[in-house]
């Protein structure tokens, strides 16, 4: 991507092309990738990108080996990254456990298709219970973020490097095929001006007579492995209080409260302009961080007395954190969805509000 010749000039990108120029500005100079539709146009970016800023790009024989070349790198101290769509995330999985249990910052793009299986190609948001319960082996979780247009792909990018090393925690970005591959005017950051490798306290060194550092997620002594799942959980409950983001439209005063991501929040926003339009009070929590999952709205929006409308491109996975973030208020949700590919109309989501409200 050209760069802008003022700060504020903009430049018109698809959302794949942002998450990658997002990655590349904040530092990223190691990029892994397997080909999969949606997601191509982010690696085929990186492919001519990384050469211009003295980065490796590799198209490695499998998702497997690609997620083991983040590790590689990310272990050495490097900004690595990787991108997929939902199947190839699945086979990320197991070196996504590795990368949690190492403790090692690394960011994961996943744009998101029909599924499960093969599925199609088209739109999907099923991937939520694999983003934000982990999705491999063992207790870990990921810091997932979902933008809903392209500056935000940008910038959470450009942001998700400094989160997962100040928190050692790999990052994922969820987005979806249409946030993918629509265009969108982008007014991007500035380059950070950063070492390919830099020496954090705990990067491998690989030399003698340089300070003996150990990056692992194997404890075999009695007991070590639980005291370090104590250790990451406790950092994870303070992830939990510390970063949730969100943004709310309308939802101060709303009688039915949409929460909806990616796509499906952009839909959801023209439903609650309808549905005001009509005299129904609605509004819209758009939740930025996935996971940890920002409860508060939701809690608060429910001792006041409102009822939730949860739309999402899945038979309901965020629904269930919508519905624990109630903490026993017993309040109505319910679910506007389509799913495999079906993304659902403004109107169907005006409708979903007016039968909520009944």
């Amino acid at each position: 991507m050209a760069a802008p010749a003022s700060a504020e000039e903009k430049v018109l990108v698809t959302g794949n092309v942002a998450a990658a120029e997002g990655a590349v500005r904040a530092g990223c100079r190691f990029y892994f990738g397997y080909p999969i539709t949606p997601q191509n146009d982010l690696p085929e970016y990186m492919s001519s990108r990384m050469p211009e800023v003295g980065g490796t790009f590799i198209q490695a024989e499998s998702e497997l080996a690609a997620i083991s070349l983040v590790h590689g790198a990310a272990a050495a101290g490097g900004r690595a990254m990787t991108s997929s769509s939902s199947p190839g995330i699945s086979l990320k999985q197991e070196g996504l456990s590795y990368l949690a249990g190492s403790e090692l910052p690394a960011l994961i793009v996943n744009v998101q298709r029909g599924g499960p299986g093969l599925g199609d190609v088209r739109c999907g948001q099923a991937d939520y219970f694999q983003a934000t319960r982990g999705g491999g082996h063992g207790d870990y979780r990921l810091l997932v973020l979902a933008p809903h247009t392209v500056q935000e792909t940008f910038d959470l990018a450009y942001e998700a490097f400094d989160l997962a090393e100040a928190r050692r925690c790999p990052v994922m970005i969820l987005t979806d095929q249409q946030l993918g591959q629509m265009m969108e005017p982008l007014v991007p950051a500035p380059m950070k001006d950063l070492p390919a490798v830099q020496d954090h306290p705990w990067a491998l060194t690989g030399a003698e007579g340089r300070p003996r550092r150990i990056v692992k997620s194997f404890y075999w002594r009695p007991g070590e492995l639980e005291e370090f799942n104590r250790r990451l959980r406790e950092k994870y409950m303070r992830m939990e209080k510390e970063l949730p983001r969100w943004e709310e439209d309308r939802a101060a005063d709303a009688d039915v409260v949409l929460v909806a991501y990616g796509t499906s929040a952009r839909i959801a926003r023209e439903a609650v302009d309808v549905a005001r339009g009509e005299g129904i009070r609605a509004g819209l929590v758009r939740p930025i961080t996935l996971w940890p999952f920002p409860a508060a709205p939701l809690a608060a929006a429910a001792r006041r007395g409102a009822r939730f409308l949860v739309v999402e491109m899945s038979w309901g996975q965020m629904i269930d954190d919508v519905k624990l973030s109630l903490y026993g208020t017993p309040r109505p949700v319910d679910l506007c969805w389509r799913a495999g590919g079906g993304v659902p109309t403004v109107a169907e989501v005006a409708e979903c509000i007016r039968k909520a409200r009944r």
